[in-house]
């Protein structure tokens, strides 16, 4: 959910603001890998497509050093302000340009891979800055359990295709996801519903037909209003839900997210 250069502004349904009560289910389910990656992290840290910073405090309490890559200059421009001890990168990617090979312990990309064109060179590139015996995470949308086509995502993965790719450059590979309770699920399955009821009117099927600019903008404005809705419906519902309410599963097959897991 980074890197996407050149917007108006940050916090779009693509870019979920914490700050937004209607995004608090989504803003939870994309905080929990941070603290998920917790255990795993340590030394030099590396994240690829940080964004407006979600989780940045908890990376710093595992770091030495701790760097941050990504397009937004303007949210980078804050972020440099608010931890002057990190290091802030603007920069299209991939390539990780100017970051030196065998450098990093740590390497955290989340909800980063769907925006890439390249993504085994993606791999590639994270497999270079790691240090021998160093551990990155990455995760990205479950496509099984993906509502309606996304066109800020270039494409979206399962979990074989996910570590396929992912073994393709790295020798030790763990596939796991990151799932939600009955209250998660709940609120999962409400919005499944609101979105058929929208998708119900695209009877030629141009959400798959039409290129991902002309979709940006409607799905930009519907998302936002089912979101706002499903708030209303429910508000207890949305206001309630913490990362708590996330956990990790061997199950990637059935989980929102995937979470992988490599070595170099």
């Amino acid at each position: 959910m980074r890197l996407l250069k050149g917007m108006a502004k940050i916090y779009t349904t693509e870019i979920t603001s914490e700050h937004l009560p209607s995004d608090n289910p989504i803003h939870q389910r994309l905080f929990k890998a941070y603290v998920v990656a917790l255990p795993y992290l340590s030394g030099n840290v590396l994240e690829v497509g940080c964004g407006e910073g979600r989780g940045i405090d908890l990376l710093l309490t595992k770091s030495s050093q701790f760097t941050a890559v990504d397009k937004i200059e303007s949210a980078l421009a804050r972020l440099r302000q608010q931890y002057p001890a990190a290091h802030f990168i603007s920069m299209d990617l991939p390539p990780l340009h100017n970051l030196k090979d065998n450098t990093y312990d740590c390497v955290v990309s989340f909800q980063v891979i769907e925006h890439i064109k390249d993504d085994l060179f993606y791999m590639k590139e994270i497999q270079r800055v790691l240090k021998p015996g160093g551990v990155a995470l990455i995760t990205t949308p479950n496509r099984k359990l993906t509502l309606s086509r996304n066109p800020w995502h270039i494409r979206e993965y399962l979990a074989d295709e996910l570590k396929s790719l992912a073994s393709r450059v790295f020798s030790e590979v763990e596939m796991k996801g990151i799932t939600g309770n009955e209250k998660v699920m709940a609120y999962h399955e409400r919005n499944r519903k609101s979105v058929n009821k929208i998708m119900r009117w695209d009877i030629f099927n141009l959400q798959y037909r039409l290129p991902s600019w002309m979709l940006r903008f409607p799905y930009e404005l519907l998302n936002r209003m089912n979101r706002n809705k499903l708030k209303h419906q429910d508000n207890q519902l949305v206001s309630s839900i913490h990362h708590d309410d996330f956990r990790v599963t061997d199950d990637a097959d059935t989980a929102l997210d995937l979470f992988l897991i490599v070595r170099k």
